[in-house]
């Protein structure tokens, strides 16, 4: 909701780590803080994804084939989340992307990723 993208980082030896663990995979830390995300980030892997069909990441809003990526963040971890604003054809590793928001319905604000200037 408040168009942010925070990172669970350990307090003992400041390892990020997204998705969420309960403990540090570095050090076994069990305490943690957050830091945002700038928003910058490369395309590391993809996929089409043409089945299940969900209208809200579909460019032609009928739930057509779309890209799923795995974003690399400059902060050095990973999401899976969808690249929009280009053909799903058009979809490519090493892709420089940045962070966005999707409205998918009322009660929910998806992070997603736009292709960057000179992407």
């Amino acid at each position: 909701a408040e168009h942010r993208l925070l990172i669970q980082r350990c307090t003992d030896c400041a390892t990020l780590r997204l998705p969420w663990l309960p403990g540090c995979n570095a050090c076994g830390g069990a305490e943690w803080d957050t830091v945002e995300a700038g928003g910058e980030g490369t395309v590391f892997s993809h996929v089409v994804m043409h089945h299940p069909s969900f209208p809200a990441f579909a460019p032609d809003g009928e739930g057509g084939p779309y890209a799923v990526a795995l974003v690399e963040l400059a902060e050095g971890v990973r999401i899976v989340s969808n690249v929009i604003g280009v053909p799903y054809d058009k979809v490519r590793v090493g892709m420089p992307v940045r962070l966005d928001f999707l409205r998918t319905d009322p009660d929910l604000e998806l992070p997603v990723f736009r292709a960057s200037e000179g992407g």
